[in-house]
């Protein structure tokens, strides 16, 4: 009995943990519209986010060069 059981339960949480898989790629799915829609306005207001991203690369680079570089010194 206690070997039914426990298939009984891990059966239970396999289907529970799938149920919560499929409401966080619905979560995951609003969330990418909703990025969309904000590069969409964005690109109409003119903003190049290419640029942006590479200037925020950059920056980031600069700032991991600097605390490894104070980290060896």
């Amino acid at each position: 009995m206690a070997n039914e059981e426990q298939i009984g339960f891990h059966k239970g949480a396999l289907t529970t943990l799938a149920k919560e898989r499929e409401e966080f790629i619905k979560i995951i799915q609003v969330l990418e519209q909703l990025m969309q829609a904000h590069i969409k306005a964005l690109s109409g207001l003119g903003v190049d986010l290419e640029k942006e991203a590479k200037k925020a690369k950059e920056l980031m680079d600069k700032k991991a060069k600097k605390s490894i570089d104070e980290k060896i010194a």
